[in-house]
Parts: structure tokens; sequence; C-alpha cells
């Protein structure tokens, strides 16, 4: 049985890539990965790919252990920090990167921007939690100043775009009682 690689493009028979040491691997390690990422990961390990030729093997599976970690460990070290990463930022992040592929330089040579952009999620959460802190002081309700990871989880979703709701207008009394009457109306009349 011949396969193809999502990533790669590589066409080879399914024995070959358990013979291979780095495939086999990679393999292992994309077994890790939360299930909802796996399609992300296969995107952005493809920015990696040279122009003129397949992902090596041994480049794949060295992407994947590099993230599996961090991803694991819902936090990353950047400029001598740690961040919080849960899982739904690096949804955003990998789909981020996806959608602006065409602005970045391929291909990547380093999770770097990746990781900018976790670092920017974090910080507009870690952000948002100070200004609830500081209003909650201002207006005399006690709130923790800590943050829990789900705290984290819910300001960066809340940082997604959502449609506003439209606020319903209550009509007004004389105009129902109008629209009733004309129901009525239309039901004796053999409407």
């Amino acid at each position: 049985m011949k396969l193809t690689c999502p990533t790669c493009q590589d066409r080879n028979s399914i024995a070959a890539y358990f013979e291979h040491e780095a495939a086999r691997e990679a393999m292992q390690a994309a077994l890790e990965f939360p299930a909802p990422l796996g399609k992300q990961l296969l995107q952005y390990a493809s920015l990696f790919k040279p122009a003129q030729r397949a992902l090596s093997m041994d480049r794949f599976s060295s992407i994947l252990n590099e993230l599996l970690p961090m991803i694991k460990a819902a936090q990353i070290e950047r400029n001598g920090r740690a961040w919080p990463a849960p899982q739904p930022y690096w949804n955003q992040a990998f789909d981020s990167m996806w959608t602006s592929r065409d602005k970045l330089t391929l291909p990547l040579k380093s999770h770097g921007y990746l990781l900018e952009i976790i670092v920017g999620f974090a910080n507009k959460a870690e952000g948002s939690a100070e200004r609830k802190s500081e209003q909650g002081r201002k207006y005399g309700e006690v709130k923790s100043s800590t943050t829990s990871h789900a705290d984290h989880v819910n300001d960066v979703n809340n940082m997604v775009e959502k449609p506003a709701k439209k606020a319903k207008a209550v009509m007004p009394g004389h105009i129902s009682d109008q629209l009733k009457a004309f129901k009525s109306k239309g039901q004796s009349n053999g409407h």
C-alpha cells in the first residue's frame, strides 16, 4: 500500500514509513498531540518545506518533537519568561500562521513567529485580567489577583470577534393592541 505524506508530498509504502526511524518518531509524536490540532499541525509543518524539494522526515520529526513538550505543558518559554499556552492559543496561532502564509518568508526556519503570536494572546489575556482586577479594586469588588488556566482560555476565546447580538426592541403597547385586534378581526372574517 502506498501513502502520500500530506506535509511533504512524499509517496512511499506504509512499510517504508515504519522502517524509517525519523518517520516512525514523527508518527509516534503525532499520536501524542491533541486530536483537534492534527490538521493545523500538518499545515504548519508544511511551512517549513523547502520550495524545490520535500520536507525530510528528519525535519518533520524534529518540528513535532520541538512543539510537543510545549503543547503538553500548555506553556512556552519566550524572552526569559514563561507564558501560558493553552490549546486554544495553539489553535488560533496555527490558524493565524496558515492564513498569513503568503506574507511569511518561507520556508520557516524556527518557531519564533508562532511563539510570538502565542505570547501576544497571553499578554492580552494578562492585560485583561489586570484591568478586571483594577476595576475590582476601584469599585470595591473583591476578586483574586491570580488568574487560572480557564481564565486565560476564556480571555483568548473572547478575543475572537463574535457577531454582536441585536437587542430586542420592546413593542409599544398600543401597537401590540392594534395587532391583536387586527388578528382577531381576520379570524372572525374567516381568514
